[in-house]
């Protein structure tokens, strides 16, 4: 006679009603969002914290995660901002020299709630086939739980399609960032001085874009979301970033869309886009973007930039994408993405303006996209020569 199956202590529930059982980590209690997958073999905690994920659930198709620990040299932001996320393996004790701590123990620190035992490639396919579901994340220890209540939680979750979710993971104010980026035996680089002045918009930054810029020779000072065209030109910048961020660009548009076209019909400023940032400038140059049916989320994607020919394997993390069809007189197409052949990139015809959909300081190529920090310093140094 064998012993009974362990109760299970953590539920996922869709809107549908479908609900997975499993094992639960980290916090207890209840995260109601929109669930995605992750194709990234290693980066959980960089996900985690990526404030692009804000009001996401992810689940890892990856099944061995949590098996190099956490340390805070990895953390994109200063706290997770992905509600939680979704295993195929419990996480094992921590083997790696980097690490200072636990995954487990990470994620109740941070109030974050973790499900392993779940069959990850069936829901996956569940994902792919009928797009982003919303979903109620239960953990509870005594394994009692209120099915009826989480399906009408999931079912009453609003969802990211018209949701301005930059303003809350934003900068509350300005702040100037010194670190470039991190070298094994060396940690983080120290910022130099003299270089090109950048203003990064802030909808969500992680901080390896900030190190990437960093380590491209700029200096570099982040503002808030809301930011005007006012408050950027009071720094006397080189040139303007536009950063990360979560929610659905259409709504973070309301306000940033035209404080973009403010700076580009009173400067002739280089301008760099990256993800939602790059959605921003699309949008303030009169292109529309699409919600996608299961998004890109990993560090896997190729993508050919069209000139060149070039492919480059890239990190993705988009729920949303820039219709190229959509794109008007004198905005090129730079970049694709040979999964589905969407768009990944642009550029303004005869001047300094591009962005690209996918993350080039994240390095799965792993060099393959710095180029893009490195053309941004050379525009804002070949206008300063101009001028």
């Amino acid at each position: 006679m064998t012993d009974a199956a362990p109760k299970p202590t953590a539920c996922l529930v869709l809107a549908d009603g479908t609900t997975f059982y499993g094992r639960g980590f980290g916090a207890e209690g209840v995260q109601v969002a929109e669930l995605c997958f992750n194709t990234a073999m290693t980066g959980y905690q960089e996900v985690m914290t990526d404030p692009s994920y804000a009001d996401q659930i992810v689940t890892f198709t990856f099944p061995h995660i949590g098996n190099t620990g956490v340390t805070p040299e990895d953390e994109e932001a200063s706290e997770p901002h992905a509600r939680g996320m979704v295993v195929k393996w419990d996480p094992t004790a921590p083997s790696n020299w980097r690490a200072t701590g636990d995954l487990p123990d990470w994620m109740r620190r941070t109030g974050r709630i973790g499900i392993g035992g779940i069959d990850t490639r069936r829901l996956t396919r569940t994902i792919r086939n009928l797009g982003m579901p919303h979903v109620a994340l239960a953990h509870n220890a005594a394994g009692e739980f209120d099915l009826d209540a989480l399906r009408e939680q999931a079912r009453g979750f609003a969802g990211l399609e018209g949701a301005d979710l930059a303003k809350g993971v934003s900068t509350a104010q300005s702040y100037r960032w010194e670190d470039g980026r991190w070298s094994w035996g060396e940690g983080f680089a120290p910022a130099a001085s003299g270089g090109p002045k950048v203003v990064a918009i802030d909808y969500g930054a992680k901080r390896n874009i900030l190190r990437s810029l960093v380590s491209a020779g700029c200096e570099v000072t982040v503002l808030p979301a809301t930011a005007t065209a006012e408050d950027v030109l009071a720094q006397s910048p080189d040139g303007v970033f536009l950063s990360n961020g979560p929610g659905d660009p259409a709504a973070t548009g309301e306000y940033a869309v035209p404080m973009i076209k403010d700076l580009m019909d009173k400067t002739e400023l280089p301008i760099f886009g990256i993800c939602l940032g790059h959605q921003m400038l699309a949008l303030a140059l009169g292109a529309q973007t699409v919600k996608m049916n299961h998004g890109h989320h990993g560090v896997n994607h190729p993508v050919k930039e069209i000139d060149t020919g070039k492919v480059e394997i890239t990190s993705m993390n988009h729920g949303f994408a820039v219709d190229s069809g959509s794109l008007p007189e004198g905005v090129i197409e730079t970049h694709v993405s040979l999964f589905d052949g969407t768009n990944c990139g642009l550029r303004v015809e005869g001047r300094p303006i591009f962005s690209v959909q996918h993350h080039p300081e994240a390095s799965p190529g792993p060099q393959d996209s710095f180029y893009l920090f490195e053309r941004f310093a050379a525009a804002m140094k070949t206008a300063e020569n101009v001028g």
